[in-house]
C-alpha cells in the first residue's frame, strides 16, 4: 500500500473537493482520499498492484479535473526538490499563469461590466423618477449592445461555468461551476427569446425586462472573486516558499584535493565541504576543520549566532557568518533537518481539522440541495405568485429569484474556512520554531487543561555538570576523578558524560578498565588497577553493606543535586555531586501557562528530594518523582480518566509510551537531532517557551476557523431566503442576482482575508 500526495488541477470549490475524493473512494485498489480544497492537493492510499496515479487522473478527467503526476525532471526540478515540495509550493509557477490568463479575462470584461452597471442604475433610477427615462435612441442602442456584450462574457469569459454545466448533464456532478452557469445561462437564453420573439410574446410575458446586465456582472463578480481568492490563496503558502528559499542551491566540495562548486543534488555522505563568511550551509553535518560563529535562527529562533567548533555540528540552510570551515556531510537531500521541516510543514498545512468534517458534510450536499432549492423556488413563484401578481410578473420575478440563489449559494468560502486558516497557522509555527505534524493536533492543543512535562532537558538543560567533590579516603581528588570517569566512561548516561566531561575539561587521564559492568537501576562496576570499583547511586551502596553519612546526602539531593558514589566492597572511597542547571526560561512558561489556566505536572525518574526542589524553583503543581517510562503512561491514562485533556511534552525518545498515549504530544527537540516524527508538534531547540506560544497559535488558529465559518454560513443563511423572495410578501425585499453575485464573490475573499490577518496576530 502506497501512501501518496498529488497536486489536483482544476478545483475551483469545496464542492469539487467532495466529488474528486467520492470518486477516488469507489476506485478498485484505493484504501483511503482525502482532497484539500485549501492546498488542491490529494493525499491517496492505493494498491500499486491495483491502480496508479494515472488510472486515478483518468477517473476525474472528464469531471474537469487532473491528477499532477510529472517526473521532477518535467517539472524542472531535481529530484530531492520535488520530494520535498509539496501543496501550493509545488504549484506556485502554474498558478501565477493561471492568474495571470484570469486577470486578462477580468481586464477585458471590466469596461463591459461598467457600461450594464451604468444602463442598469440608469434604469432603475428611472422607474422610481430619481432621473429621467432613457431616450429612446439610447434605449435601441443599449438593447443592441448588450446581448453582443452578453454573448462575449458568457461565451468567452463565463466558458468555465458552461462547462460546468455541460459535465453536471452529462455526468451528473456539480459544483460550484454548475451553479454559476445554469443561472447566467437561464438569465441569457430568457433575455434571448424575448428579443427575438418580443412581439410574439408580448400577450404571455412582460417583454420589457431583459437580464443581459445580469448574465454579464454576475459572471464579472465571480471572476473577479475568484482571482483575488487564488491571489489571497497563494499568499497563505508563504511558509513553505520561505523555508524552500533557505536551501543552498550549490556546494563547494573538496574533490581530489581541489575546491569544486557543484549542484547541491550531487553532495553525497562523507563529502568534504567548504563554508566561507555570509556562505549558507548546503547540507547537514559535523566540523571537521576550522571554526565560526553559525547564525541558526532557522532552527532555534535565537538571533544569536552560535560558537561551531571541530566536532560540533551543523544544519543545512543555515548561515555562517564569520570565518571559514570545513566539514563532513553527514545527511543530504531529503534527509536534512530543513527537508523534513519542509516536508513536515507541507503536509501539515494539507491535512483536515477534525472542526472541517461539518463543514465537509454540508459542502457534499449543498450543490445538489440548491439546485433543488432553486428550481422550486421558481415554481412556486409561478404556482403562487401567479395568483397574486399575474403569469408575467411571477415568471419575471421567479426567474430573478432562480439565478440569485443559484449564484448566491456559494460552497467557496465554507471550503476555505478551515484550510486556509490552518495553513497560515502552521506556516506562522514553523516560522517561530513550532512544527505542527496535522492540523487535528493544532486543533486538540488549545482544549488542554493540564500540560505533563519531564524534567531533563524540557525544564532542564539536560546537560548535567559535576559540581562538587566530597573526598572521603586518604588519596588525591584527581585519583579519585580519574577512577570514576574511567568506570564512567563506558555508560551512555547522561550523569556518566557529565563526571567524563570534566575530567576531561581539568586534563584527568582515564585509566583501563576490565571485566567492566552495568548494575540495572544502580550503577556500574569495573576492575581499575587490581581494584574492583564500584559507581553509582545510594540503592548500589546499600546493596554493598557500606555505610554514608546519610543525612548530608539528603541535603545535598534537596538543593536538586544527585549523588554519585564511589566504592571498593570495603568503603565508600567518595562522592560527587552532579546538577542540572534549570532552563531560565522554564519559570517564565510555567507561570504563563498558569496564566492560561493549565495545571502542570512533572513526571521524571529522578530523586523525589531533585525533583520537588526543581519544581519549586520552576513553579510546577504536581511532581511524581522516581517514576519509569510505563509508569509516565499510567500517569498519562489516569489523567485522561479524570476527564482532563492532556499535553505531554518530552524529549520524543524516552518519553515516547507518553508522548503517544496524551491527547497532544510534544517533543523537546535541539538541532539536528529533533525527533520530528515522535510528536504530534516538535518544539525546535527544545525551548519550553515555544509550548505557550504553540497554544496561543492553537487559540488564534481555532479562533479564525470559527470567525470563517460564520462569515461562510452566515451569507448563506440570509443570502438564500432573500434571493428566494421569501421576504418579498412581507416587505417588498428581492435580491438582484448582480447584488447576489458580488455577496457571493466577496464572501471567499473575506475569508481569506481573515485568514491571512493570523499572520499578523502576535502569540
Amino acid at each position: 500500500m502506497q501512501t501518496q500526495t498529488y497536486k489536483i488541477k482544476g478545483m475551483h470549490c469545496a464542492s469539487c473537493a467532495s466529488i474528486i475524493e467520492k470518486t477516488f473512494k469507489k476506485v478498485d485498489g484505493v484504501e483511503s482520499a482525502e482532497v484539500n480544497y485549501g492546498t488542491e492537493t490529494a493525499k491517496v492510499a492505493f494498491d500499486e498492484s491495483k491502480t496508479n496515479p494515472q488510472q486515478l487522473s483518468q477517473k476525474i478527467e472528464p469531471l474537469g479535473y487532473s491528477l499532477v503526476t510529472e517526473t521532477a525532471e518535467e517539472m524542472g526540478m531535481s529530484a530531492d526538490e520535488h520530494a520535498v515540495h509539496t501543496g501550493l509550493g509545488q504549484s506556485k509557477k502554474e498558478k501565477l499563469v493561471e492568474l495571470a490568463e484570469m486577470r486578462t479575462k477580468i481586464i477585458s470584461v471590466v469596461p463591459l461590466t461598467l457600461f450594464a452597471i451604468f444602463v442598469l442604475g440608469w434604469d432603475t433610477l428611472a422607474q422610481f423618477k430619481v432621473v429621467s427615462a432613457i431616450p429612446i435612441f439610447w434605449g435601441d442602442f443599449f438593447s443592441h449592445f448588450l446581448p453582443v456584450m452578453a454573448t462575449y462574457t458568457l461565451f468567452i469569459v463565463g466558458q468555465p461555468y458552461l462547462m460546468g454545466v455541460y459535465r453536471f448533464l452529462r455526468y451528473g456532478k456539480a459544483n460550484m461551476d454548475t451553479l454559476i452557469g445554469l443561472g447566467t445561462a437561464v438569465a441569457f437564453l430568457y433575455s434571448l427569446i424575448v428579443t427575438a420573439f418580443g412581439e410574439s410574446l408580448k400577450t404571455y410575458i412582460n417583454t420589457g425586462n431583459t437580464y443581459y446586465d445580469v448574465t454579464i456582472v454576475v459572471i464579472a463578480f465571480i471572476t473577479l472573486g475568484k482571482y483575488l481568492e487564488a491571489r489571497s490563496k497563494l499568499k497563505t503558502g508563504d511558509a513553505i516558499e520561505k523555508l524552500l528559499n533557505l536551501q543552498a542551491k550549490t556546494a563547494l566540495v573538496v574533490r581530489d584535493g581541489r575546491e569544486v562548486e557543484i549542484p547541491i543534488v550531487q553532495v553525497v555522505h562523507g563529502d568534504l565541504i567548504v563554508v566561507k563568511p555570509a556562505g549558507k550551509i548546503p547540507v547537514d553535518g559535523v566540523l571537521t576543520a576550522g571554526a565560526s560563529y553559525v547564525d541558526e535562527s532557522m532552527v532555534t529562533g535565537e538571533p544569536m549566532p552560535v560558537n561551531k567548533k571541530i566536532g560540533d555540528k551543523v544544519v543545512a540552510g543555515t548561515i555562517n557568518t564569520t570565518g571559514s570551515f570545513t566539514f563532513q556531510a553527514t545527511k543530504v537531500g531529503s534527509e536534512t533537518l530543513l527537508a523534513n521541516i519542509i516536508k513536515l510543514v507541507g503536509e501539515a498545512q494539507g491535512s483536515k481539522a477534525p472542526i472541517q468534517a461539518l463543514a465537509d458534510k454540508i459542502s457534499s450536499v449543498f450543490v445538489p440541495v440548491v439546485l433543488v432549492v432553486s428550481f422550486v423556488t421558481l415554481g412556486l413563484w409561478l404556482l403562487i405568485g401567479t395568483q397574486y401578481l399575474g403569469f408575467s410578473q411571477a415568471l419575471s420575478f421567479g426567474l430573478v429569484s432562480f439565478v440569485g440563489i443559484l449564484v448566491i449559494a456559494c460552497p467557496c468560502a465554507l471550503g476555505l474556512a478551515t484550510p486556509t486558516a490552518i495553513i497560515v497557522g502552521v506556516g506562522k509555527g514553523a516560522r517561530e520554531g513550532i512544527l505542527v505534524k496535522d492540523a487535528g493536533t493544532l486543533e486538540k492543543l488549545h482544549k488542554v487543561n493540564v500540560v505533563v512535562v519531564d524534567k531533563t532537558g524540557t525544564l532542564t538543560k539536560g546537560k548535567p555538570e559535576l559540581v562538587s567533590i566530597k573526598n572521603l579516603s586518604d588519596r588525591a581528588d584527581q585519583d579519585l576523578i580519574s577512577i570514576l570517569a574511567s568506570l564512567e566512561n563506558k555508560s551512555e548516561h547522561p550523569i556518566a558524560h557529565a563526571i567524563v566531561s570534566y575530567a576531561t575539561a581539568n586534563k584527568i587521564n582515564l585509566q583501563a578498565v576490565n571485566n567492566f559492568e552495568a548494575i540495572k537501576g544502580q550503577g556500574v562496576k569495573g576492575i581499575v588497577g587490581d581494584v574492583l570499583y564500584f559507581a553509582g547511586n545510594a540503592k548500589l551502596v546499600q546493596e554493598l553493606n557500606l555505610s554514608f553519612d546519610a543525612p548530608l546526602i539528603e541535603a545535598e539531593t534537596m538543593t536538586g543535586k544527585t549523588p554519585v558514589f564511589l566504592a571498593t566492597k570495603e568503603k565508600v572511597l567518595a562522592v560527587v555531586m552532579v546538577a542540572d542547571a534549570i532552563k531560565l526560561e522554564a519559570i517564565e512558561a510555567v507561570a504563563h501557562l498558569h496564566q492560561l489556566g493549565i495545571k502542570t505536572i512533572m513526571l521524571t525518574g529522578d530523586h523525589q528530594n531533585t525533583a520537588q526542589y526543581i519544581a519549586k524553583q520552576v513553579g510546577i503543581d504536581e511532581v511524581v518523582a522516581e517514576v519509569m517510562p510505563a509508569d509516565k503512561l499510567n500517569k498519562i491514562k489516569e489523567l485522561q480518566a479524570q476527564g482532563k485533556i492532556v499535553a505531554m511534552a518530552g524529549d520524543g525518545v524516552n518519553d515516547a509510551p507518553a508522548l503517544a498515549q496524551a491527547d497532544v504530544g510534544i517533543a523537546m527537540a535541539t538541532g539536528t537531532d529533533v525527533a520530528i516524527e515522535s510528536a504530534g508538534i516538535t518544539l525546535l531547540h527544545g525551548d519550553i517557551s515555544k509550548l505557550v506560544k504553540a497554544i496561543n497559535l492553537s487559540k488564534i488558529t481555532m479562533r479564525g476557523i470559527k470567525q470563517n465559518l460564520f462569515w461562510a454560513f452566515i451569507y448563506n443563511i440570509v443570502g438564500i431566503p432573500l434571493a428566494a423572495g421569501l421576504f418579498y410578501p412581507l416587505f417588498g425585499w428581492l435580491l438582484s442576482p448582480v447584488f447576489a453575485g458580488l455577496a457571493m464573490a466577496f464572501s471567499s475573499v473575506s475569508v481569506v482575508g481573515n485568514s491571512l490577518r493570523l499572520k499578523g496576530k502576535k502569540i
